[in-house]
């Protein structure tokens, strides 16, 4: 009888060590980071399994009640887990795939280039390493083109995704391949910050997090003294400014929470808005956005315009307005890419610091005299 017992109880370790233990999110109730700018992470660590879950809420614009889960599981405690909406790696990823360039501009802010094995649009990405390394990064395509056997064939540990309105369509593939992903959802932040902060979720995956904390203190630090500097100096002296141009007859005006909206005030400006508590941009008539522009001190963001000319050249009723007309003027593609892409949307989501004073030199030059533009430029 006892021999029978224990070989019972032999079968069921087996068995437990086989399957893994069961997922319960409520074991892990060690904070690891909480941050103080970004809403859609949190990073928690189990004790008892030596595991860290990286938590990811609403990823993607419109999303309600969504929720990614990565298990970070050395002991392998939760080996075999398949679960909707939990992905799991046994260690710290080495070989890392970034659907986006601003994930690039993370890795690289915290001096870990060298795990990038694959981009999405290599000719979009500014990054100087990549440039250099094009033979050691693999091109995976994007946009419903994605190259999956170069994808396979660079071995990741990880691919980082993003979502616009809803999941990536290539998640179905990853899970068939068997390839962990993670969402990155800095693009759903409004703060200028938080969007930088998730920074330290991917310093996580890659087993930087100490760096990558390090890096946005140094940046939350520079923010905080340039946005104190210019809530002292400005006062009520703050330019109007007018966004983007006309696309398809309509003109996209951002929401009161978004995040060039969260710049422009802490530059010390103001902007026109949509009446909307969410931080989703919406499309206004052309005769609205005209009077908008009519009423501005100043234009900024005006698409692929590399000058005055091109821009009047859109719509002549621009000629007339006064942002034009005195050559005030600038987008933010001084750093762009000769295959369209731009750093302002790369590096720029992690050095909001040097973005907010690119805006301060616009808006109050005399604040910043011997700075010069890094993202933007005067058009002429």
């Amino acid at each position: 009888m006892q021999k029978i017992i224990i070989y019972i109880c032999s079968l069921l370790v087996l068995g437990s060590c086989a399957g893994g233990r069961n997922f319960d999110a409520t074991a892990f109730s060690e904070v690891v980071y909480q941050p103080k700018y970004a809403e859609g992470f949190d990073i928690r660590y189990c004790e008892s399994s030596g595991a860290t879950l990286i938590s990811v809420r609403n990823p993607w614009q419109g999303a309600d009640g969504v929720e990614q889960r990565l298990l970070i599981d050395p002991r392998g405690v939760y080996r075999g887990l398949s679960q909707d909406g939990i992905q799991r790696i046994e260690r710290e990823a080495r070989r890392v795939i970034c659907m986006s360039s601003s994930y690039v501009a993370m890795l690289s802010q915290m001096g870990c280039e060298q795990m990038l094995v694959g981009v999405s649009g290599a000719d979009f990405i500014s990054n100087e390493w990549v440039l250099s390394n094009r033979d050691k990064v693999g091109d995976v395509g994007y946009d419903g083109n994605t190259n999956y056997e170069l994808l396979l064939s660079l071995e990741p540990d990880i691919v980082l995704l993003y979502g616009i309105s809803a999941s990536n369509n290539i998640e179905n593939k990853l899970r068939e391949l068997k390839i962990p992903y993670a969402y990155i959802g800095e693009y759903v932040e409004s703060s200028p910050l938080g969007k930088a902060e998730w920074m330290v979720a991917l310093g996580e995956i890659v087993g930087c997090r100490e760096r990558a904390e390090e890096e946005f203190s140094k940046i939350e630090q520079k923010y905080s003294e340039v946005r104190s500097l210019i809530g002292e100096r400005v006062g009520e002296k703050r330019p109007m400014v007018m966004l983007n141009t006309p696309y398809r007859d309509a003109w996209v005006i951002p929401a009161q929470k978004s995040y060039m909206v969260r710049l422009i005030e802490d530059a010390g400006g103001k902007t026109h808005t949509i009446d909307s508590q969410s931080n989703s941009s919406q499309p206004i008539d052309l005769e609205q956005a005209l009077v908008y522009a009519h009423n501005s001190d100043l234009w900024l963001n005006v698409g692929a315009c590399g000058s005055i000319e091109e821009l009047v050249a859109q719509n002549p009723k621009f000629s007339d307005v006064e942002a034009v007309s005195k050559g005030e003027v600038y987008n933010n593609t001084k750093r762009a890419t000769a295959g369209g892409g731009s750093d302002f949307w790369e590096s720029g989501v992690v050095r909001p610091d040097i973005v907010l004073m690119d805006l301060c030199k616009i808006f109050h030059p005399e604040l910043l005299p011997e700075y010069e533009l890094y993202y933007y430029k005067q058009l002429k």
